[in-house]
């Protein structure tokens, strides 16, 4: 069977994607910020990155080497960024496939000049502040100034385009206005001590756009780093509370087929003990219902509590590597061979398009 028939799959609607960006892409712009798309969230699919192009983002973003290098043979020519601080044995191939670099640490800076020269390249870097997240980024400011100094006049084959600040992912820290004032100031300190103004202060990723749209975003901040924002378009509206109407929540559906349905007891019934990711779960007695079983697993997307059935009458009820369950008793009639679709969450989506066991369909 071709592979746009055969399920689990993914379908992909690139026009809806496509307005997810450049709806966001205007918004900053219109507050003199640029945008790096970041394609991370669906592992770099081209044709995904490219809408990132179509629509005008000034980078084409990811945490991953080998999700960047395929696109200039896809014939995307924006410039390309590197947003996880690169490893020591992997500057080589920073150099050779990315435009730009986010960067914290010294001897790394060393070797991507030494790399850059070996290829007769210049290669931008933005060097990262951590402002209280915890993750990447210089910790000791006064640090991160000689450093700035020293890319700036030592590492001749690499350019300081400018300093960022990563907030929310791990730490869960909001980028507040005095985060980002904080970040200015860090610029400032550089700039008096290079004698030139920074190309880029980078306020951080989607979650940035809170900042923006409550109007508390300082005016020197004019790069984000957008993926979830307009990928899936939900964050900022399920989390944050903030009205996203404006776009589309459904680019990404998952759908899988039903290879079983029959009437079952909801608690297993024998000597309970560990499931087959070692854990103990508790399982709820609801007596006799239906329950169908679907042609895909853990494996494939994840964690099955945070799949969103597009039928509201379906719930999920768990899942093992290679089986979904869902009850299907409120629901109108469920074959053999039918099909479920669900939305997705962040991580879903990150799982489900590395899975080689679920095709991917664009329309």
């Amino acid at each position: 069977m071709p592979a746009h028939n055969r399920n689990p799959k993914l379908i992909v609607d690139l026009s809806k994607l496509r307005s997810n960006i450049e709806k966001v892409r205007i918004m900053c712009q219109d507050a003199g910020i640029e945008m790096a798309g970041v394609i991370k969230g669906f592992r770099g699919l081209p044709q995904g990155a490219k809408q990132f192009e179509q629509a005008g983002c000034k980078f084409i973003a990811s945490s991953r080497l080998d999700q960047l290098e395929p696109l200039r043979e896809f014939g995307i020519q924006t410039p390309l960024m590197m947003i996880r601080v690169p490893m020591l044995t992997e500057a080589y191939d920073v150099v050779r496939i990315a435009d730009i670099s986010l960067n914290s640490d010294v001897q790394v800076l060393k070797e991507l000049n030494k790399q850059a020269g070996a290829q007769d390249k210049k290669h931008k870097v933005i060097l990262m502040a951590d402002l209280g997240d915890l993750r990447e980024g210089f910790w000791d400011k006064a640090d991160m100034v000689e450093a700035a100094v020293m890319v700036e006049n030592e590492l001749h084959n690499l350019e300081l385009a400018g300093v960022g600040t990563n907030l929310g992912c791990y730490g869960s820290i909001a980028p507040t206005r005095d985060k980002m004032e904080e970040l200015i100031s860090i610029a400032e300190r550089i700039e008096e001590r290079i004698g030139r103004e920074l190309e880029y202060i980078s306020g951080g990723a989607t979650s940035g756009l809170t900042t923006l749209m409550d109007g508390e975003m300082p005016s020197r901040i004019n790069l984000l780093r957008i993926g979830e924002g307009v990928i899936l378009a939900r964050d900022l509206q399920d989390i944050w509370g903030y009205d996203m109407s404006y776009l589309h929540k459904d680019v990404f559906t998952l759908r899988a087929e039903v290879i079983e349905v029959r009437d079952k007891p909801t608690h297993p019934v024998g000597k309970i003990m560990i499931d087959c990711f070692g854990r103990r779960p508790i399982y709820e007695d609801r007596g006799i219902r239906k329950r169908a079983l679907l042609g895909i697993g853990r494996v494939d997307y994840g964690t099955p509590e945070d799949l969103m059935p597009i039928n509201k009458k379906i719930k999920v009820v768990g899942a093992s590597s290679d089986h979904t369950i869902i009850d299907v008793e409120d629901a109108e009639d469920i074959h053999v061979g039918d099909v479920v679709d669900f939305r997705l969450c962040y991580a879903n989506l990150v799982y489900v398009t590395g899975s080689r066991n679920v095709s991917v369909v664009f329309i």
